[in-house]
């Protein structure tokens, strides 16, 4: 049961995910901090959930960059 509660990803839906770290980058943030096409062309969280689902290296960097951003903020 510890290692939920260490866990930042426990419980958060990468929806919730890539809505936070759009709320605290923008898109054009997100886009400079990962290289991602669905990030800097007509960007969208539908699209972005679409192409995050089926890419995991995607989704990897995206939840690593969320780790840390809520490391920083204390979440």
């Amino acid at each position: 049961m510890t290692t939920s509660n260490n866990n930042p990803l426990h419980g958060v839906t990468l929806e919730q995910i890539l809505t936070a770290l759009v709320a605290h980058y923008e898109w054009s943030g997100l886009a400079e901090r990962i290289d991602i096409r669905c990030f800097k062309s007509d960007p969208s969280i539908k699209s972005s959930l679409t192409f995050l689902r089926k890419t995991p290296w995607a989704r990897e960097k995206v939840e690593g960059l969320y780790v840390k951003l809520a490391r920083s903020k204390g979440w």
